[in-house]
This record gives structure tokens, sequence and C-alpha cells, in this order.
């Protein structure tokens, strides 16, 4: 009879010690899964809710991107064909580039190759803001500017620095039509100095001045 007691606590002491690893890694694994405390694990497998709240904002980041352009951020301006005068004065000033649709598209298309277009964009897009009036519409469309082109969470967003960005967020708590002036600034300057000079020895810009010339000489 003992030699039977202790041979029942064997296989129950047995049992006990195979089933401890499997209960103390599921009570493991439950507890990772359940915890909000792993935003700093480097793992893609983690379904922590820090993931889920930054793939809602890349979302939201990817859906006002085509809002925006949907109320109004036209993927070319409409403007009419640009003389040779107005091609030739584009080399004059940055300023003088600006000034017109079709120096506007043709600098985009320029951007566009060297995947700074955002640039452009975001220009226009503080440059339509001004022409608001309507509170409800300035502050829907400020938040779209931000999340298109401010937030960090997008992929077009633009090269600011921090005491603009701080200017921004100021500015966010009642937005109006100047709350991008800053920023707009920057940015007209960055085209100005770094992709202006670039677009005028491009391709873009020598094939254009040379296809109007021809014709000018044909005509």
């Amino acid at each position: 009879p003992m030699g039977s007691e202790r041979m029942e606590m064997r296989k129950r002491q047995m049992s006990t010690t195979q089933e401890t690893p499997g209960a103390a890694q599921a009570q493991h694994s439950a507890g990772n899964r359940g915890s909000n405390a792993c935003c700093f694990c480097w793992c893609c497998c983690c379904s922590c809710s820090c993931l889920t709240v930054r793939n809602q904002d890349e979302e939201r980041a990817r859906r006002t991107s085509h809002e925006l352009q949907a109320e109004g951020i036209p993927n070319c301006e409409e403007s009419p064909a640009p003389t040779l005068e107005e091609v030739n004065a584009w080399a004059q000033s940055f300023d003088k580039l600006m000034l017109t649709p079709a120096g506007r598209n043709a600098f985009r298309e320029f951007l566009r190759t060297e995947f700074s277009e955002e640039n452009m964009l975001f220009w226009m897009a503080c440059e339509e803001l001004k022409q608001e009036s309507n509170k409800s519409v300035i502050e829907e469309k400020a938040r779209l500017i931000y999340e298109d082109y401010i937030s960090i969470l997008s992929p077009k967003e633009v090269s600011l620095d921090s005491r603009v960005r701080e200017v921004i967020n100021r500015n966010m708590l009642e937005p109006s039509q100047h709350t991008f002036d800053d920023a707009q600034l920057q940015i007209y300057t960055l085209m100005h100095r770094d992709s202006y000079p670039r677009f005028m020895n491009s391709a873009i810009y020598k094939d254009l001045l040379r296809s109007l010339s021809e014709k000018s000489i044909e005509a």
C-alpha cells in the first residue's frame, strides 16, 4: 500500500511539472497581448494599441491627402500655353516664374522628377486658404493642410524648422487664413534657393524654351 501511495504521488508530481511550463507560457503570452506597455518593442507581431493608433493616423493622412486634392488642389493648373517671352522671363527671377500658372505648372513638373512636388502643393494650398472667408471652411482646410503637409506621419510632409512648427501649432488653436504664412515663406525660400537653379538648367526648361524659339522662328 505504501508503495502504491508513493507511486501515485510521483505520477501527480510528474503531471504537475509537465503542465506548469505550458501554463506559464500561456499566461506570459496573454500578459503580453493584454499589455499596452510594449510601445518600445521592435517585433512586428506586437498587437499593442500604439501600433493600432499609428496605423489609423497613417490611414487618415492618406485619406486627407485625397480629400484635399478633391477640394480644389488640381493636378495641373488651368492656363494657356506660355509664350516665348514668358518663358524667358522665368529665367530673370523666381518671382516671375511663380506669378503665372504656366510657370508653376512647368516648375511642378520638374519638382515631380526630384520627388519634391509637395513643396509646390503646400504653397498652392496656402494660397488657396488665404482666399477663404468662411470660418468653418478655413478651419477644415487648415486641418487638412496640417495633416497632409505638416504632420510627421504624412508621406508628403514638407521640411520645416522647429521654430516654424511651433508657430503653426500655436496658430492651429484658432486657425485663420494666415496660419501657415511663416511655413509658406520658408518653403518658398527653399524652392527659390534649392530647386529653382536646377530647374533653369533642366531638360524640362531647356526643351520648352527651344520648342518655343523654333516656333517663333517658323512664324
